[in-house]
């Protein structure tokens, strides 16, 4: 056949591939872009949410270089970085592989499993719920943490954990560690079952420690899950509001407040929708510019 009549007929079989894709595109569209974009618009005004928005070009982002209060949730947001995406991935891979190379092979792989679902499970739980329970574990007063350390005979360390401004954000990010680590402890163990086990053979032969087994042998091979885990883990500290807004609602004193929630608090306390707006896009831009370069050093690393 000549290339004339090669490539319509190519383009029939492309073509039925191109409408599998028209929902979810067209889903994106409605879902993502187009609010978006009336959000974006909305940060170039000033509007109370009744009335009519009244233009003020970049006023609000103007505004925003020079507000104490968001470069200060901006900073509370990074320490969420460390609890909810450096702690749980460290962590997340040290359980992951004493969980494979040890307690599968040694107690069994029913435990191992076992103990698995155990750590997804704050996963699982809304977030509403385990922000609940947590309140109650440290509560200053009947509290089951101060409780429980009276009772061990550690009383002076009881404290106001969620209303001291000095012990709040970091209570915040211990429950947020909890409620984190399931997701990388379960990546990095699928992870781990696609390594190479004959690599792992060869380095014990040659008498090499179970540390630089793992070092040199098993991290290499599972980069991929970790940089998605990194990734997604970061993408949500950026994000995260329903933690903050169940356990402290940014208290006390602005202590753990970050931007999501300080977004909120313009929309719909100050009533500042145009500033609201702006500080989303703001985080929004900041959000898919991460995981743009995020995804460009993966895909350089994996070329390398």
């Amino acid at each position: 056949m000549s290339p004339h009549g090669k490539a319509p007929l190519l383009r029939r079989r492309e073509y039925p591939y191109a409408l599998f894709l028209l929902p979810g595109a067209l889903a994106f569209l409605a879902v993502i872009v187009v609010p978006f974009l009336m959000n974006t618009g909305i940060s170039l005004t000033h509007w109370q949410g009744v009335g009519s928005p009244k233009w003020a070009g970049l006023a609000n982002y103007r505004e925003l270089l020079d507000d104490s209060a968001f470069w200060e949730s901006f900073r509370h947001s990074l320490a969420m970085v460390v609890a909810m995406a450096v702690l749980p991935t460290a962590l997340g891979l040290v359980l992951a592989a004493a969980l494979f190379d040890y307690i599968a092979k040694h107690i069994g792989t029913r435990t191992a499993s076992v103990l698995r679902a155990c750590f997804y499970l704050p996963q699982v739980l809304p977030i509403a719920v385990a922000g609940i329970v947590w309140s109650w574990i440290l509560a200053p007063e009947n509290g089951a943490l101060n409780e429980a350390l009276g009772a061990v005979g550690l009383g002076s360390l009881a404290h106001d954990w969620l209303g001291d401004p000095d012990f709040a954000l970091y209570s915040v990010m211990a429950v947020m560690v909890w409620v984190q680590l399931g997701f990388p402890l379960v990546v990095f163990m699928a992870g781990l079952q696609r390594a190479d086990p004959s690599l792992h053979e060869a380095a014990e032969l040659d008498g090499a420690s179970w540390w630089r087994r793992f070092w040199h042998v098993t991290l290499p091979q599972i980069r991929p899950e970790i940089y998605v885990v990194l990734l997604w883990c970061t993408i949500a500290a950026l994000k995260v509001f329903g933690a903050v807004y169940v356990l402290t609602k940014g208290g006390p004193g602005g202590a753990t407040n970050v931007p999501s929630y300080f977004s909120f608090q313009s929309f719909f306390e100050k009533t500042q929708v145009g500033y609201g707006s702006a500080v989303s896009t703001t985080l929004t831009v900041i959000i898919l510019a991460l995981a743009l370069v995020a995804l460009r050093l993966q895909t350089r690393a994996e070329d390398q």
